[in-house]
């Protein structure tokens, strides 16, 4: 047991010392990973409007080589604005993982699927940071569209090409749009050409707002068009689109937090009760019978959760 609590706290020890030198020197990688990025052959790609489809035709084989979990990493880090190695979180991974084993090896007495849990759940920290981190980037993102659209129609009224009101966004605004458009800006003073620069951001912020932007700019830069017009229109519409998903969160607030409230009732009622006698809760903790119940019940709870969830959300 003791070189179990050692193997924890050294993993423990060294993922904060990871961590400090990560921080430290994030601003050189962050720059290391941004040329990195302009540098990068990109696919041949046609951006299109219209909503994204499954293909009707495919095999599991062509499914699993297309799935590369160490590029779908990477591509959610830079997403998230997260800009260090691939092989350093998954380092930080493994060993939440190993720590959250030998801590349940240590606490719960030789219960592998038990250690094994806690295991996987301290393991998923990361991933769930990562998401959180790039679900609120891409919401500041689409947060700070609009005015960058009107912006660069103000500029494009004034007479001054659209690389010049690229480059009044990123002097007007912060990350994360100013610093996406700093980018395209560097990518094209290197050779690349503005609507390919533009195809390469929409990888990087996978929003369908942005989306009709790299459409607008593709096809001016083909057939030749108003842009100032259509980047007016367009900044309309997204404001549209933004009131449109204000409304929808309003409308199905009390469903979710209808949701919420019946999804952690049993387990409050079950404190509740653990306080107050605790002989109605031993017969759930430490009866066989009992602690296979809690289980089907708390497996049952979090399907009604997930099950609501995807009831309340709508595409549009």
């Amino acid at each position: 047991m003791s070189l179990i609590a050692a193997s924890a706290v050294f993993a423990f020890v060294f993922i904060v010392v990871l961590l400090s030198s990560s921080w430290i020197s994030e601003t050189t990688e962050q720059n290391r990973q941004v040329m990195r990025r302009m540098s990068r052959p990109m696919d041949d790609i046609d951006v299109d409007i219209t909503r994204r489809r499954k293909p009707e035709e495919h095999s599991f084989f062509s499914t699993f080589r297309e799935f590369n979990l160490l590029r779908t990493l990477e591509k959610m880090m830079w997403q998230a604005g997260l800009y260090m190695r691939v092989s350093e979180m998954v380092l930080i991974i493994s060993l939440l993982f190993l720590a959250g084993f030998f801590l349940g090896e240590l606490l719960l007495k030789g219960w592998l699927l038990g250690a094994l849990l806690l295991g996987a759940g301290l393991g998923s920290l990361p991933i769930m940071y990562i998401r959180f981190r790039r679900t609120r980037r891409m919401r500041a993102f689409v947060a700070q569209l609009p005015f960058a659209l009107d912006l660069i129609k103000s500029s494009l009224e004034a007479g001054h090409s659209l690389n010049r009101g690229l480059q009044v966004v990123v002097q007007e605004f912060g990350d994360p749009l100013g610093g996406e458009f700093r980018t395209v800006l560097e990518q094209t003073r290197i050779g690349l050409p503005l609507p390919r620069a533009l195809e390469d951001m929409l990888k990087r912020v996978p929003e369908d707002d942005l989306r009709l932007l790299v459409v607008a700019v593709k096809v001016q830069s083909e057939v030749g068009s108003s842009l100032a017009a259509i980047v007016g229109r367009l900044a309309e519409i997204v404001r549209t689109r933004q009131r449109l998903r204000l409304q929808i969160r309003a409308l199905t607030a009390q469903s979710r937090l209808g949701g919420m409230i019946v999804g952690c009732l049993p387990i409050v009622v079950l404190g509740a009760f653990s306080l107050i006698n605790r002989q109605y809760a031993d017969e759930l903790f430490f009866d066989p019978t009992g602690i296979k119940l809690l289980k089907v019940a708390g497996g049952l709870d979090l399907f009604a959760f997930i099950t609501i969830r995807r009831l309340l959300r709508l595409d549009y």
